[in-house]
C-alpha cells in the first residue's frame, strides 16, 4: 500500500497559529495585504491571537469556511451573506457567550461580529454550533478595514460596541474606538434608522462615548434625559436622572466584561443612538 502525498492545505486554526506575530490582525484564511503592512494608524487594539484550547480550534476547523471571512479589503453582499436579514455590525466580541446568546433569541437578525482575538473565534463557533444559528457571521481583523473597504453606504440595521477596552492612561486615550473619526466612517454605512448602541463599565469612557455621538447632528439620542432606575449611580447623580444614558436593555446579555466591572463598584452606562 502506498502512503497518500499529506495535504497543502493546513486547516483554518493551524494556518492563523503560522501567521507571523507582525500581523495587524488574524486573517482567516489569508495573510495580511501589503497595504495593511504600510498603513501606518494608530489602532484601537492589541492582536491577540492567543493560545486555543483543543475544542476551540476544532470548532473553527469545522465552521470557519461555513461561518467566518477575512477583513482582507474584498467588498461584501451582505443581502446575499445574511439571505436578506438586516444585518448589525458588533466590534468585539470577546468569546462570544453573548453573540449568541442574541443571535438564537432572534434569528430574524444578522450579526457580523468582528473581533482579533483568536480564541475568542473558536469559542462562538461552538455556541453557534451549539444552537444550530444560522444569522451570524464572523470577521477576523480589523473592524476599521471593515468599515472603510468592504461594507458599502447604507448597509448596517447597526451598530455594537459592548465594553471595548478603555485604554484608561491619558496616553492612550487616542486609542480608544470611540472617536470622531471613527464615527465618520461609521455613519455613511448606516442604514436611516439604524440603532448604535454602546456601554462600558468605564466612566471616564462612557463621558467620552456620549460626547462624540451627541456631537453628531446625523444621531438621535433614544434617551436624552436618562432612564436608567436601577443602576450604580454616582452619589451627585439620583437613580435614572443622568441625562444622555439608557437603562440597560432586557435584550442584552450581561457580558463576562461587564460581570468583572460591577464586582469591582463600577457604574456601567449604556448609550443607544438611532441615524437619522
Amino acid at each position: 500500500m502506498t502512503s497518500s502525498a499529506p495535504s497543502t492545505q493546513s486547516s483554518p486554526s493551524a494556518r492563523l497559529s503560522a501567521a507571523p506575530a507582525a500581523y495587524p490582525a488574524p486573517m482567516y484564511p489569508h495573510k495580511a495585504t501589503e497595504a495593511q503592512h504600510r498603513e501606518q494608524r494608530i489602532r484601537s487594539f492589541q492582536p491577540r491571537r492567543g493560545r486555543m484550547t483543543k475544542a476551540q480550534a476544532g470548532a473553527l476547523d469545522r465552521g470557519w469556511e461555513r461561518y467566518g471571512l477575512a477583513i482582507d479589503g474584498t467588498p461584501l453582499d451582505l443581502p446575499t451573506l445574511f439571505d436578506g436579514r438586516p444585518v448589525t455590525l458588533e466590534i468585539g466580541f470577546g468569546m462570544g457567550d453573548t453573540t449568541a446568546a442574541m443571535a438564537a433569541a432572534d434569528p430574524t437578525a444578522g450579526i457580523l461580529a468582528a473581533d482579533v482575538h483568536t480564541p475568542g473565534h473558536g469559542n462562538l463557533l461552538q455556541f453557534l454550533e451549539r444552537d444550530g444559528s444560522e444569522n451570524v457571521r464572523l470577521a477576523a481583523g480589523d473592524a476599521v478595514i471593515l468599515l472603510r473597504d468592504m461594507l458599502p453606504d447604507a448597509s448596517l440595521a447597526g451598530l455594537r460596541v459592548f465594553f471595548p477596552d478603555p485604554w484608561p492612561k491619558p496616553k492612550h486615550h487616542k486609542r480608544r474606538l470611540i472617536q470622531p473619526s471613527f464615527l465618520e466612517l461609521v455613519l455613511p454605512r448606516l442604514a436611516p434608522g439604524a440603532v448604535v448602541h454602546c456601554a462600558t463599565d468605564w466612566e471616564p469612557y462612557a463621558e467620552q462615548m456620549l460626547a462624540v455621538l451627541g456631537a453628531s447632528p446625523e444621531l438621535e439620542n433614544l434617551h436624552p434625559e436618562g432612564d436608567g432606575s436601577g443602576w450604580l449611580e454616582p452619589a451627585e447623580h439620583p437613580a435614572g436622572s443622568v441625562p444622555g444614558y439608557a437603562p440597560r436593555p432586557g435584550w442584552r446579555p450581561v457580558t463576562k466584561f461587564e460581570r468583572a466591572g460591577l464586582a469591582k463598584g463600577h457604574v456601567v452606562h449604556d448609550l443607544l443612538f438611532r441615524r437619522r
